[in-house]
């Protein structure tokens, strides 16, 4: 990093500097004196304790003065702290900030002492606060980085004045508040990074106009929404907008871009053809979002393209034969779509000088990393809708106003169903003497009407194979007439067997006794709802069979459940294995955590109504061979009744009994057992629980954590988890952050372990 930002201020600084230079004035100097002091004498400046010597001739890897006509047009500091504070809270941190009697008001009066001053940069120096109003003082300025430090607070409007700049870096701080919609003010601004933040909120369609940029990097903050068409600015050649939270379609972009970054997000629709006609496009990562559809064969093509990163979305259908590649294509990753057919040539593993990822497919090679045919099967559907999406689009520009009729008809109906008597029949069904409603509050009508909310929870809708009927003797001959032998284990919601349909599909199969408070319309009502619930890091459930349609005259229905089968065992026997080789390492656990997490934030917010009792458990976490995370047992709790009571009577304490329905405080124990690993089974919980509290030292870490998150985690890294466990595992359940913060947390610690 400092390399990096060492050779881009001396090629912008290169343009002030003037050959012999006289010497430098001595206000000059007394103001760099200053600076020191203000600084806090940082040993990167020893070598300006000989004050006889002018700084201009002055130059190390992390200080460099430039001067013009005897004043400074330009200063760089790298100062050497660098380690993030995961709980910064806008006060002074012992060893990583300066004191307290720091002043960034007085700091930025001291700078704008020096009116010749075009080029300023002070990284990692650990200056904390926020970035003050008069920061317009330094009017002169063409380059401003102060990343790395503990700025907070929002980006103040006065900077908008200090129109000369052309580069703005506030990369690694504390900013936080919106995106500002003032940056198109800036006639010359060229490059603007601000990863690795807290900013929110959607960015202001103001970015459009601001046409001179060739770089915007906006990764790792919490910004959402829709990302505006940026095809306007011509110049941009660098967009790395990854590790955010836009939930819209992708919009056309500058045909001259060089890197495309949008991984780790939650767009939704298909990749845009005109991706496929960048001709000067290098890289490209789109990986673990909601993409459907075939991807543009011209991507491959391109012929500058080197790098292509497609994993880890809902893409379909199957790659042209003849799909030609770009000469300098180097890394493709398509794995974990829903692809089908054959590789083209161009992408075979025989081309040693192309690295080509592609497990996790439906593909027709290497079947044993591939998932069955019938787990991509669907995609076709998906195709036939969206052609007959399109045609409704013509026949809706057409028929317009018969649309408008429609529409207006379809109102009169409602309000008529609303204010007038229903029908006989259809009291008879819904309400019947046997209660239609659950304690989840799950009616017959709220069943009937669940639908899915928002473009990120596009996620759900797409993706394995419909959901069907399946009949007993089907299941039966699965398991051979649910044999022992089959039996994978039993739990509180029932036996789990594992089978092999009839089309060679393996499945995993669960037996439930549900109560007949649910007539069986209900009952099929709630598995429809539980098969509209569609995500990567979500056991897909294939199909159901009610024994007898509930006929029989007991008390019960027996249910049985189909789910396709997860075949790398569950998380909890990863993380008590003691071989060396299978042991899981952080970044292993944060992205089975990250995974489950977002499966989690989507059934809260991706349907409504949603679903917050998902029984959290690590054993309930099963990995692929790809050691994705897969969450299964979710949503039971709208067939199965009485199980969360039954389980919180085995011992736990009256406080967590109020929230064991808590997801929150469930995956709170998740995190504790992915830091503790195989000695959580052999303490106490609640000694651990009161352990957690003092984990924030580095003796309390070494006597608990496991060894293996020890050698393989940055410190950073580690203590956002251990923050966000703490909170998650509160007595109190206000007190515990939305699932949305836990998400953004994880996401937050696997990116500081990337830097570290």
């Amino acid at each position: 990093m400092e390399c990096s930002r060492f050779v881009t201020f001396l090629c912008f600084s290169l343009s002030f500097l003037v050959l012999g230079t006289c010497q430098l004035q001595s206000s000059q100097t007394q103001v760099l004196l200053q600076l020191r002091k203000q600084l806090e004498y940082p040993k990167q400046l020893d070598l300006w304790l000989n004050v006889s010597t002018d700084f201009c001739y002055l130059s190390t890897p992390q200080v460099n003065i430039t001067c013009q006509d005897n004043l400074v047009t330009g200063i760089i500091i790298f100062g050497d702290k660098q380690k993030r504070v995961s709980d910064f809270n806008g006060f002074p941190v012992s060893y990583q900030t300066l004191s307290q009697n720091l002043s960034t008001d007085s700091l930025v009066a001291t700078l704008s002492r020096l009116n010749g001053l075009k080029a300023l940069s002070l990284v990692s120096l650990g200056i904390w606060g926020s970035i003050p109003d008069k920061i317009h003082r330094l009017q002169s300025l063409e380059y401003l980085d102060l990343s790395w430090n503990f700025l907070y607070g929002s980006i103040p409007p006065t900077l908008s004045r200090v129109d000369k700049l052309q580069i703005l870096k506030l990369d690694g701080n504390f900013l936080n508040g919106t995106f500002p919609d003032w940056f198109d003010s800036f006639p010359n601004l060229t490059s603007l990074s601000l990863r690795t933040n807290i900013l929110s909120g959607s960015l202001p369609s103001s970015i459009q106009r601001i046409t001179t940029l060739t770089a915007l990097v906006l990764s790792n903050n919490a910004i959402y929404g829709k990302l505006p068409d940026l095809s306007t600015l011509s110049s941009l050649q660098w967009l790395d907008l990854s590790d955010n939270r836009f939930n819209s379609e992708l919009p056309n972009m500058p045909k001259g871009l060089k890197t495309i970054l949008l991984n780790n997000n939650s767009f939704s629709g298909r990749i845009p053809q005109q991706y496929g006609q960048m001709n000067r496009l290098e890289q490209i990562d789109l990986s673990f979002n909601a993409l459907k559809g075939t991807p543009p064969a011209g991507l491959f093509s391109l012929p500058g393209i080197i790098s292509l990163n497609l994993a880890s979305n809902m893409l379909s259908g199957s790659l042209p034969m003849r799909l030609s590649c770009g000469v300098k294509l180097g890394s493709v990753d398509i794995s974990n779509n829903k692809l089908r057919g054959l590789l083209p040539s161009c992408l075979s593993s025989a081309i040693k000088t192309r690295d080509i990822k592609y497990g996790g497919n439906c593909l027709s090679i290497d079947p044993s990393h591939q998932h069955p045919e019938t787990y991509c099967v669907e995609s076709n559907e998906e195709k036939k809708k969206s052609e007959g999406k399109n045609l409704g689009i013509l026949i809706g520009v057409i028929g317009g106003i018969i649309v408008i009729l429609g529409l207006l008809a379809y109102g009169f109906l409602v309000l008529c169903r609303q204010y007038c008597p229903r029908g006989t029949s259809e009291q008879h069904l819904l309400h019947k003497p046997v209660q239609d409603n659950s304690v989840t509050g799950f009616t017959s009508e709220l069943l009937t009407n669940a639908r899915f909310i928002s473009d990120a929870a596009k996620l759900g809708s797409q993706g394995p194979p419909t959901h069907r009927l399946f009949s007993l003797d089907e299941l039966k001959a699965a398991t051979n007439n649910l044999d022992k032998s089959t039996l994978m284990g039993e739990g509180s919601t029932g036996k789990m067997y594992k089978g092999r349909l009839e089309n060679g599909t393996q499945v995993a199969i669960r037996c439930l006794t549900v109560s007949k408070r649910y007539t069986i319309r209900n009952l099929k009502l709630r598995f429809d709802l539980l098969a509209k619930l569609r995500h990567p890091h979500l056991v897909c459930l294939l199909g159901h069979c009610i024994e007898n349609e509930g006929k029989n005259e007991s008390g019960v229905n027996n249910v049985y459940l189909v789910y396709e089968y997860v075949p790398n065992g569950n998380y909890q026997a990863h993380l008590l294995e003691t071989n060396p080789e299978k042991l899981l390492k952080w970044s292993d656990r944060l992205a089975i955590l990250i995974g489950v997490a977002k499966a989690v934030h989507f059934l809260h917010t991706g349907i409504i109504p949603g679903f917050f009792n998902n029984r959290l458990k690590v054993n309930n976490i099963l990995l692929n061979e790809h050691r994705m995370g897969k969450l299964s047992d979710y949503g039971l709790s709208i067939v199965v009744q009485d199980i969360d009571e039954h389980e919180a009577g085995g011992g736990l304490k009256s406080w967590q009994i109020k929230s064991v329905e808590d997801d929150v405080y469930g995956f709170g124990l998740i995190l504790l057992r992915s830091l503790i690993g195989p000695s959580f089974s052999s303490r106490n919980e609640t000694v651990l629980l009161n352990e957690m509290v003092s984990l924030g030292t580095p003796e309390s870490q070494r006597r608990i954590v496991d060894p293996t998150v020890l050698a393989s985690s940055s410190q950073e890294s580690l203590s956002i988890v251990i923050s966000i466990a703490n909170k998650c595992i509160s007595p109190e359940s206000s007190t515990r952050p939305s699932f949305e913060d836990v998400l953004w947390n994880l996401q937050y610690a696997a990116q500081m372990k990337k830097l570290g």
